[in-house]
């Protein structure tokens, strides 16, 4: 595959990727919003049915109330007027009234009079539901729902239907009327079938939109690849990415040597320098003085070697005068007396035989982590570990400063810098912090074999 098939593939891939979870999560919300739609549309609607459920008794229950409160009737003639007065009663297309006593035995019921006088306590409907043990039930604790299936006239289909009742106190009868609900059910059916169309819609939509795009990036792709095609060699395109990757690294590293080493020997100078001055003021021997001038003096010819050695590209020129493990002594003892902070270290004899570009990683590193220390810490003591495994070198530097929460401080430069700086030799990164429990720097740098380490 062609550099520019791949730019193609890279541009169509994304796109397709970022289309599906963008239908998706809009597919996603949009289901969720209509069932909270229609689940709320649904609630306010039964609502509204109990409400008119309640109303309806009411002036059921007004209508028998002059009835039973008339001394002059007896009981039977009482409950005669009733039962014809509700038999009569009725609202809407199929509003009625019916009542039941305490045995399930049915007194009134306009639409099926075949039940009058039935004992229906046991009665259920298609789904197992009690419905009149259910409703005596309600009616016998201060009136209340129950929803169940029934048949709807005329054409008696069974439908959803929701009941309200409560007790006629004089004879314990249960009073009670229903109303169906196929016509919510059919409303919210309705809006989720127009839901789904205009879903549907959207979705046909996006996929034409997205599959010209992606016809139109094809197309764009071809129409180049056909135009540049003498000038896709791949030897060339291969030389250019590595010259551009080097002058990268090589960029990144330079940049990294001024970092470290310039500012490191600058500040130890100036730190002799301020020592010189303070001994001065305080009327020192002359010798003092000048042993620290000397000493500043030579820091200062350090810092101009360095400046000679990152101009022609060389490591550093303290590791040539002295060696690997001189140097990092000696860069641990600039510290500790620059600090007041406690040094310890541990590394094995044989250091110096490492290759050129694991000396200089190793001690700018070192430079790195004792830099970060300073500024940031706040430690009393620096344990630095490094020792030979298999082909690898491994580092642990640990303090036991403030510490500090790692993953808020990963964007650091200087945690940049160490992370980079081993990745260019291939070598691995890893810190441990927590607040006020210090931090711990460990790396492991390719060398060759422990073997040919102390074979060299």
């Amino acid at each position: 595959m062609n550099l520019k098939s791949k730019i193609i593939l890279l541009a169509v891939i994304p796109l397709l990727a970022a289309t599906a979870i963008i239908t998706y999560v809009a597919l996603t919300q949009t289901h969720v919003l209509t069932s909270r739609e229609l689940a709320f549309y649904e609630s306010r609607m039964i609502d509204t049915r109990r409400e008119a459920l309640r109303h309806n008794v009411s002036i059921a229950m007004s209508a028998i109330k002059p009835i039973l409160e008339d001394s002059a009737l007896s009981d039977h003639d009482a409950q005669e007027k009733i039962k014809t007065l509700l038999t009569g009663l009725t609202y809407g297309e199929d509003g009625y009234f019916f009542v039941y006593d305490q045995a399930g035995v049915n007194i009134v019921h306009p639409t099926q009079p075949s039940f009058v006088g039935q004992n229906l306590l046991e009665f259920q409907d298609s789904e197992g539901n009690y419905l009149i043990k259910s409703m005596l039930h309600a009616a016998n604790n201060g009136g209340g729902f129950h929803r169940y299936i029934w048949e709807k006239p005329p054409l008696m289909n069974r439908e959803d239907k929701l009941s309200y009742v409560v007790l006629i106190d004089r004879w314990q009868w249960m009073l009670g009327t229903g109303l169906y609900l196929d016509d919510i059910y059919d409303d919210l059916n309705s809006a989720q079938a127009s839901i789904n169309h205009n879903i549907t819609n959207s979705v046909y939509s996006i996929l034409l939109i997205v599959g010209g795009t992606v016809l139109l990036v094809i197309s764009l792709g071809v129409f180049i690849n056909i135009r540049e095609h003498h000038l896709a060699d791949a030897r060339l395109k291969t030389l250019i990415q590595s010259f551009i990757r080097l002058q990268i690294n090589e960029r990144r590293r330079f940049s990294r040597e001024l970092h470290d080493g310039i500012n490191q020997m600058l500040v130890s100078s100036k730190f002799r320098i301020e020592l010189v001055a303070s001994k001065i003021k305080k009327g020192h021997e002359q010798s003092s003085v000048f042993e620290e001038i000397e000493t500043a003096e030579k820091m200062i010819e350090q810092t101009i070697n360095e400046v000679r050695e990152i101009s022609h590209n060389l490591r550093p020129s303290v590791i040539d005068d002295l060696g690997l493990i001189p140097a990092m002594q000696q860069l641990l003892d600039n510290f500790s007396e620059r600090t007041n902070i406690s040094v310890n270290s541990d590394y094995p004899s044989n250091l110096d035989q490492l290759p050129e570009v694991i000396e200089i990683t190793l001690y700018r590193f070192v430079q790195e982590c004792l830099s970060n220390i300073e500024k940031h810490a706040g430690a009393s003591k620096v344990i630095i570990r490094v020792w030979l495994q298999s082909d690898r070198l491994k580092f642990e530097c640990k303090d036991n400063g403030k510490g500090f929460d790692a993953e808020q401080a990963s964007d650091g430069i200087g945690l940049i810098n160490m992370r980079e700086r081993l990745e260019l030799v291939e070598g691995d990164f890893n810190l441990t912090s927590r607040i006020g429990g210090g931090t711990i720097i460990k790396a492991s740098l390719p060398i060759g074999t422990e073997r040919e380490i102390n074979d060299a």
